[in-house]
C-alpha cells in the first residue's frame, strides 16, 4: 500500500504540462479545487472528468500510475460513502434494523467519494508534473507579495517543498522498517482492522528516529553550505511565463465560468 502513494513524487516525462510555469500549474491546481466544490451535479462532474483525463493525457503519466494514487485512500472513500448514504435523511430504500438508506444518500455518498477521487487525482498533478526545486521558486513568488505584512514567503515554500519531498522517503523508510520487522516475526497483515493498527505502533518510534535524524542531517547540511533564506539569493532559472502559461489559465478560466454556470442555472 505504501508503494501507492504518488502524492510527492515527480514523473519527469518532458510533457506540455511539465513545461508549463510553476506558478501557472498551482493557479490552476488552486482554480481546480475551488471548482470541484462549485460543481453541485453529476453533469457538472462529467466536464470536470473530461478536463482531468484530458490533462493526464497530455502529461504523458500512466493512467494506471494516476489510478494507483487512490489505493491508500480507498478506506477513506468507503467510509465517506457509507457515513452519507446512511445519515442522510430522505426517500428510504432499504433497512437495515436503526439505519435506513435513503436515495437522497445514495446520491449524496456517490457525489461526495467523487468529490474526494478527483480532488486526489487533480491535486497529485501538481506534484507528479513540477520539480520540488520549480515548486519552491513558484510558491515564493506567489508569496513575495505578502511579504510587506510580514509573511516569510521564503521560508514557507521551502517548509511545504520538504514536507512534499520527503513523503517519499518517509515511505520508503517504512516499507524497510516493516521488511525487517517482518522478518523478525512481526505479522501486519492476518487480523481485523484494530489488531492491523496495534501491530503498526512498533513501527513509530524507529519511524520517528528517522525522521528526526534526516531532518538534524538537512539541517546541518544547510548550515554547512551557509544556507541563509531567500534574502538577496539569485537563481540559475528565473521564472517567465509564455503564452502556453496564459491560454491554460485561460482555458482553466473558461472551465471554472462554465461550473459556475452549471451551478446557478440548474
Amino acid at each position: 500500500m505504501l508503494k501507492d502513494i504518488t502524492i510527492g513524487q515527480y514523473y519527469p516525462t518532458g510533457s506540455f504540462i511539465h513545461e508549463l510555469d510553476p506558478r501557472t500549474k498551482i493557479l490552476i491546481t488552486f482554480a481546480y479545487i475551488v471548482g470541484l466544490f462549485i460543481v453541485s451535479n453529476f453533469a457538472a462532474y462529467g466536464l470536470v472528468a473530461i478536463f482531468v483525463l484530458g490533462c493526464i493525457l497530455v502529461s504523458k503519466i500512466p493512467l494506471k500510475y494516476m489510478l494507483k494514487g487512490l489505493k491508500p485512500l480507498r478506506v477513506i472513500i468507503i467510509i465517506t460513502f457509507v457515513i452519507n448514504i446512511f445519515m442522510t435523511a430522505g426517500t428510504i430504500i432499504y433497512s437495515l434494523g436503526p439505519l435506513s438508506i435513503t436515495m437522497e444518500g445514495l446520491y449524496q455518498g456517490t457525489f461526495m467519494a467523487l468529490r474526494l477521487m478527483f480532488l486526489v487525482v487533480g491535486t497529485s498533478l501538481l506534484t507528479l508534473t513540477t520539480s520540488p526545486i520549480a515548486l519552491t521558486d513558484g510558491i515564493e513568488n506567489l508569496l513575495n507579495p505578502l511579504k510587506p505584512i510580514g509573511i516569510p514567503a521564503h521560508e514557507l515554500a521551502m517548509m511545504m517543498t520538504i514536507a512534499l519531498r520527503f513523503i517519499p522517503t518517509l515511505l520508503e523508510e517504512t516499507d524497510k522498517i516493516m521488511k525487517a520487522q517482518m522478518a523478525r516475526g512481526a505479522d501486519f497483515e492476518s487480523g481485523n482492522i484494530i489488531n492491523r493498527a496495534k501491530s503498526l505502533v512498533p513501527l513509530l518510534v524507529p519511524l520517528f528516529i528517522s525522521a528526526f535524524r534526516r531532518a538534524d542531517e538537512l539541517a546541518m547540511a544547510m548550515e554547512a553550505r551557509c544556507y541563509r533564506g531567500g534574502d538577496n539569493r539569485t537563481r540559475m532559472k528565473q521564472l517567465k511565463m509564455e503564452k502556453k502559461d496564459f491560454t491554460s489559465m485561460l482555458t482553466v478560466g473558461v472551465l471554472l465560468a462554465i461550473l459556475i454556470y452549471i451551478r446557478i442555472s440548474f
